[in-house]
């Protein structure tokens, strides 16, 4: 119930690909994906995660792409036909 009040004061589902270091070979690249509902533009949410990578992982950042979506929306009316009649 939580998420959908989020969902309602326009928080949307937010994917982060991040790549960063690998701590012992620091020449290769790793992959993580980090998922949850935040608020566009600012994203607070991944902002604190990074923060915490930031201070508390050996892993340095390389960089980070998002995505996101909004998963409550107007509904859509999709009309498949039209029927008239006289």
């Amino acid at each position: 119930m939580a998420n959908l009040a989020l969902q309602l004061r326009n928080y949307r589902l937010t994917t982060a690909e991040i790549l960063y270091h690998m701590p012992d070979h620091p020449g290769l690249l790793q992959s993580y994906v980090w998922q949850d509902l935040d608020l566009a533009p600012d994203f607070p949410v991944l902002r604190r995660f990074l923060d915490f990578w930031h201070a508390n992982l050996d892993g340095k950042l390389h960089s980070v792409r998002l995505a996101n979506r909004t998963l409550v929306a107007d509904a859509r009316l999709r009309v498949a036909a039209e029927w008239r009649l006289h």
